[in-house]
């Protein structure tokens, strides 16, 4: 017979002690910032031979198409980006012909990220000759290690991939914008995905023009591509599960191992003591998040926390089974209709992903 407390299907209770996040300060050395520079594990395994486009979207097509060109041109200057690793030497005399990066520009669940890992995959180079992360964390490493630092430790890189970038910081903005000066003139390849504000600039259709602005001077170095379509999450597969009831993410939690369980809001306050930069050490050996309670979020800066956390799980592929309110439900009409809506609606399409991965820990058979 099986445990009172164990949910139909999942078995006797493996772990009384469900870990909790908001147990968790995690702290995160310079060294693991530049370490994990890589795709995360969602899209380690990525590549543009994997990615499906739609049909009737033909910029998808073709995004793929330039993309596998723009990574063969990087092959040039082979061995150069060592000898340059710590500062030394020179940028090689003749960078790869055409344009030294790309701008993907789209909006949310086109595979945009899809297609930055896979451009990073396929550059011939050595994984510690080529960097991959988010905007945020890219700004964290300049906090970490300092400017200067950080221009001599990407400088030697082939290729700089940065998911993400952000345009409602413009401190931040101009910081990254001469940091990717100085890249360029190092001869660091760059390629991004974007992260604009629809409220300001109309579902992304001037946002490689703003983009390009703001990095001061390297409009010539890009090629923006525009891929449309829509959400490739949901296309094609049933709805999110409903939100399960308290007792349901309670026995699930304590019936999987390595399972976190928190009550929404002490989260979310939790989530404004820990910096956004650490939300993915936050996860670290999480294995599913367990969370009840959950609500609207009372205000923007603890949208914006969310989203982030969101992100982080979304790319350890961290599944999340909750009670109370639907996903979709968990940004006012106000947030989806303001300047940071595009974020929202890729909080609400990943969070739904992450609950119909979860809805297999909660009926297993």
């Amino acid at each position: 017979m099986s445990s009172p407390l164990a949910p139909s299907g999942t078995g006797p209770i493996t772990d009384p002690a469900p870990l909790s996040l908001c147990a968790r300060e995690p702290h995160v050395p310079a060294d693991r910032l530049v370490a994990e520079m890589v795709p995360p594990p969602r899209f380690d395994s990525v590549r543009f031979s994997t990615y499906i486009p739609d049909p009737n979207q033909p910029s998808q097509t073709e995004a793929v198409r330039v993309l596998e060109g723009f990574a063969a041109g990087l092959g040039a200057a082979e061995g150069s980006g060592k000898r340059r690793l710590f500062g030394f030497g020179k940028a090689p005399k003749k960078a790869p012909a055409g344009p030294r990066g790309v701008y993907l520009d789209g909006g949310y669940g086109v595979g945009k990220t899809h297609l930055l890992a896979s451009l990073w995959h396929a550059t011939p180079a050595d994984p510690g000759l080529k960097a991959f992360g988010t905007f945020v964390e890219l700004t964290n490493l300049v906090g970490a290690l300092g400017f200067q630092q950080t221009v001599r430790t990407l400088s030697g890189h082939r290729l700089l991939c940065i998911d993400e970038f952000e345009l409602d910081d413009p401190g931040d903005t101009v910081l990254v914008s001469t940091l990717l000066g100085k890249l360029v003139d190092a001869g660091v390849a760059l390629a991004a995905t974007s992260n604009t504000l629809p409220g300001k600039l109309g579902e992304g259709r001037f946002a490689a023009a703003d983009f390009l602005r703001e990095i001061q001077g390297l409009s010539a170095h890009f090629r923006a591509l525009r891929i449309d379509g829509e959400d490739y999450r949901h296309r094609g597969l049933p709805e999110a599960p409903p939100p399960y009831s308290d007792e349901e993410v309670t026995r699930v939690a304590h019936a999987t191992e390595g399972a976190s369980l928190d009550s929404f809001s002490p989260l979310l306050e939790h989530l404004a003591r820990v910096h956004p930069s650490r939300y993915g050490a936050l996860t670290d050996g999480i294995r599913a998040v367990c969370l009840t309670g959950v609500r609207p979020v009372p205000d923007q800066s603890t949208a914006l926390r969310l989203v982030v956390l969101a992100d982080r799980l979304y790319d350890r592929e961290v599944p999340v089974l909750a009670s109370g309110m639907p996903f979709d439900q968990l940004f006012s009409d106000e947030m989806l209709n303001g300047g940071y809506r595009k974020k929202y609606f890729r909080a609400i399409s990943r969070l739904t992903a992450l609950a119909r991965d979860a809805a297999k820990l909660a009926n297993p058979r």
